[in-house]
């Protein structure tokens, strides 16, 4: 089941032609992201902090299908799915409020990495509990 984030588009989010400027929909995505980790009980200061596991985003990207305004209502559905011990995407569809009408879809890449060393590690066992939370299920082959 997604993580459902609710989300105002914002001035400071459009660019000159009053449309939601390109790379603020990642921003809006990652917002929804550490929403999803609070969400799973994880703590975002000690998550985010300098611990010995560091998650960074090795690829994003985001298709548009309609423009967003300031002031629209949207929401962004986070969909993790797990690709190795060390990494993960996660699939965000954004949604105009009370509507089925998908006006982006985006996605980002994250790997696991030793802090110190800049080697993948196997993802922490609060990733596994936020992976289990959000994730889709497994649909059955019968």
């Amino acid at each position: 089941m997604p993580f459902i984030y609710a989300r105002t588009i914002r001035f400071q989010d459009t660019d000159a032609a009053g449309v939601v400027y390109f790379a603020n929909v990642l921003s809006m995505c990652h917002e929804a992201y550490e929403a999803s980790l609070a969400a799973s009980g994880i703590d975002l200061k000690q998550f985010f902090g300098k611990g010995a596991i560091a998650i960074p985003i090795v690829h994003a990207s985001a298709d548009f299908r309609q423009p967003m305004f300031c002031g629209d209502q949207h929401s962004i559905h986070l969909t993790p799915t797990q690709l190795s011990p060390s990494k993960f995407s996660i699939q965000y569809a954004i949604f105009a409020a009370e509507s089925t009408q998908q006006v982006c879809q985006a996605a980002t890449i994250h790997i696991a990495i030793q802090a110190q060393k800049r080697i993948r590690t196997a993802l922490p066992p609060e990733m596994d509990k936020w992976l289990q939370d959000w994730s889709a299920p497994e649909k059955s082959l019968n």
